[in-house]
């Protein structure tokens, strides 16, 4: 048979962050000799994040980009290979055998499974200023930062649940609240909102949008510029956090149409596990995460899908007619060893 099969992968992890790496050092712990496509922007958005201190195992924080570099470096120790660049297509179930084909470039690389952790990108803005001072005092997780911001001005930019969850989250650390939303009513559901309302220091600023968000002499968020949606008229909000809450879009578009996604786009898998509906095809982190949406949520899934990757490779033989023969040793005994390890 064609020498084609010789690189038949047993598992491909495509994307980074906490789900691919954790993912990564799982399989690789069990002899899979995983390849991870990690993209350009490897590490996720943690690489985007300052200080992190609410991970375990950092009892005095750690820099977002030092805590990725940290789990990368693990997976690699433990045999994970990796390619720095992104993945351009993803064909399911479109090899021999079952096998599916990642495409990086111009390189086709077929695997017997595949480990989906792209995860999901916050909806912008796309206001002057946003960009700039990212991580200099607009957040995307109120969760994550809100207690960099203990007695601080605040606001919280969104008009739904989620909005006024971190709203309400982040009361309990700032001096004031305010959310600020483009129409007097409100996507949140009632219980949300009215808890919104019964907190002391939360404001509700309607009917108002972000203009524009503007540094003082350190560097760092001082005010916000807002636009008044009916009349025009603008105000300054001094604040030193900015919380952007308007949802964000999981980046499921080189799957979509192969796998079962959700209204927005979120990958849909089997119960509390990591399958798809695709045999040897599974999800974790942030790209089937709408709720959580954190760091140790995400390597946790990450964990689940090597071991639901692991038991589908030990329990589903390989075609012998699809398959260059040499190749079936390698990726039988990694199998086999998968199968005995702890």
């Amino acid at each position: 048979m064609s020498e084609e099969w010789r690189d038949l992968e047993n598992v491909v992890i495509v994307g980074s962050g906490p789900a691919g790496y954790t993912a990564a050092l799982y399989t690789a712990r069990a002899d899979l000799n995983p390849l991870v496509v990690e993209g350009f922007a490897w590490g996720g958005l943690l690489q985007q994040t300052t200080d992190v201190e609410n991970y375990p195992g950092y009892p005095q924080g750690v820099l977002g980009p030092q805590m990725m570099q940290d789990l990368r470096d693990q997976a690699e120790r433990f045999g994970t290979r990796f390619i720095t660049d992104d993945a351009t297509k993803i064909d399911l179930s479109a090899g021999q055998g079952g096998t599916h084909v990642v495409h990086v470039g111009g390189q086709e690389i077929t695997t017997r499974a595949v480990v989906l952790a792209m995860g999901a990108e916050p909806k912008k803005l796309g206001v002057p200023g946003e960009a700039e001072l990212a991580a200099r005092g607009v957040s995307y997780c109120a969760t994550c930062d809100a207690a960099f911001f203990r007695g601080a001005d605040t606001i919280v930019v969104g008009g739904g649940d989620t909005a006024m969850e971190d709203a309400t989250f982040l009361s309990k650390f700032a001096g004031k609240v305010s959310v600020v939303h483009r129409r007097p009513e409100f996507r949140a559901s009632a219980i949300m909102l009215d808890r919104a309302r019964d907190t002391d220091n939360i404001e509700l600023v309607t009917p108002y949008v972000v203009e524009r968000f503007e540094a003082g002499e350190d560097g760092s968020l001082d005010r916000a510029v807002l636009e008044n949606t009916e009349d025009a008229s603008t105000k300054e909000i001094p604040v030193s956090g900015a919380f952007v809450a308007i949802g964000h879009k999981p980046n499921s578009h080189l799957v979509e149409g192969q796998v079962k996604l959700d209204d927005e786009g979120y990958v849909l898998v089997e119960g509390r596990s990591t399958r798809t509906k695709l045999p040897g095809v599974f999800a974790a982190g942030d790209l089937t995460d709408r709720v959580y949406r954190q760091a140790v949520t995400a390597a946790g899934t990450g964990c689940m899908a090597a071991l639901d990757a692991e038991a589908y490779l030990r329990d589903t033989p390989i075609d012998p007619e699809a398959h260059w023969a040499p190749e079936l040793d390698r990726v039988e005994a990694a199998a086999e060893s998968a199968a005995h390890s702890g």
